[in-house]
């Protein structure tokens, strides 16, 4: 799966540019299940491997909400998440990891200090997901 695209398997609707979701995370199988998931609900979805690229997608496409990983290969999820916000304060981000606390340090807790709008923990329903992407977009 090519690390950014726009889904080409997906059947063809028209979706406003405002239902744009960009999907950045290391994990394939992650973001292919994020993505189907988005989809299926109707979000035209974007995708990046890493912060880097996903930085580029983010200020090419501009979409609207941001689902990111936070560990990561080149750049991480937190600065990611820092310099999209410094670029476009209004953009809806959402924290995802796994990694649970990291000694004294929770990843997620720090994301949300440095911007996002909301976290969330991989390993819970991606019906959960939804609903919170979906709250999150209404604020």
């Amino acid at each position: 799966m090519p690390d950014d695209h726009r889904r080409k398997n997906s059947t063809l609707r028209l979706v406003p540019a405002a239902d744009t979701v960009l999907v950045i995370d290391d994990d394939p199988a992650m973001v292919e299940s994020l993505a189907m998931m988005l989809e299926d609900h109707g979000f035209r979805v974007l995708t990046a491997n890493n912060g880097v690229r996903g930085l580029e997608v983010f200020r090419e496409q501009r979409p609207v909400a941001v689902l990111t990983d936070i560990l990561m290969p080149e750049q991480d999820g937190i600065g990611a998440i820092m310099e999209m916000r410094r670029e476009r304060p209004e953009v809806k981000i959402i924290a995802i990891s796994g990694a649970g606390r990291m000694g004294r340090t929770d990843p997620l807790a720090m994301a949300r200090k440095l911007g996002a709008d909301a976290t969330f923990e991989k390993g819970r329903s991606a019906n959960e997901l939804l609903l919170l992407l979906k709250a999150t977009l209404r604020r």
